[in-house]
């Protein structure tokens, strides 16, 4: 079987979803690499408690001034420890259940060397996603979440400071198969998270360069304005 490692950066994730995300990995991954952008809290040692985990520190926080430099850097150290395939994922996103079983055939197959799946945010609830205007999973479509590694492709990320993409531009120009997994972003699940997650997206982005000025908004529409499916 190919080794899969999975990659992901991490800051103050203790009380969130860390510990599930990290169980579900292990599952079927041979190797998780993480790097912890400077944490004040006890992440660092929850991600060693985990066997397959390597992880990687900085001692100052880069996520919030420069998303790009934190992605390549994350690129770099995965790189350096030889994998096969490459699973791109945050600490709060998680493939579905029968992905143990049916990821195997995805990785031992010649034709593709990348993978796209679709993402679904749970929104208030880990019951129910969004399906309203951008947020809409059928409308937006496949993104590239696994990718097999080819040292001649450059690991280079766009020069943007936030949403600056998962993997290197190279690999997202990659003729893709579109999986029928599904990924489940508990990132809008706590209605609490959902206020702080707006002021700084709008704190990170006041001029609207980024994403549209209608998405933002739409992050703090009232209940009844909202579509929701049932996961």
């Amino acid at each position: 079987m190919p080794k899969l490692t999975a990659m992901m950066i991490v800051r103050n994730e203790a009380d969130r979803y860390l510990i599930r995300c990290l169980q579900h990995l292990e599952r079927f991954c041979d190797e998780i690499i993480i790097l912890d952008d400077s944490s004040t809290d006890n992440t660092p040692e929850l991600c060693l408690s985990f066997p397959q985990v390597k992880l990687y520190r900085r001692k100052e926080s880069l996520f919030l001034k420069d998303e790009a430099q934190l992605r390549q850097e994350l690129w770099n150290y995965t790189v350096n420890n030889s994998p096969e395939w490459i699973l791109t994922l945050d600490a709060d996103e998680f493939l579905e259940k029968k992905a143990a079983t049916e990821l195997p055939p995805l990785l031992k197959q010649t034709y593709f060397q990348a993978i796209s799946f679709r993402l679904f945010d749970c929104w208030g609830s880990e019951k129910y996603y969004r399906v309203d205007g951008l947020w809409n999973p059928w409308l937006r479509g496949f993104s590239i979440y696994l990718v097999k590694y080819q040292p001649h492709l450059q690991g280079t990320w766009p020069k943007l400071k936030f949403h600056c993409g998962r993997l290197p531009l190279s690999y997202r120009r990659l003729p893709h198969l579109e999986g029928h997994l599904r990924i489940k972003h508990l990132g809008w699940a706590n209605p609490e998270d959902i206020n702080k997650k707006y002021q700084r997206a709008i704190t990170q982005d006041p001029e609207f360069r980024y994403m549209s000025k209608e998405h933002y908004d739409s992050i703090l529409w009232p209940p009844e304005k909202i579509k929701l499916e049932k996961w």
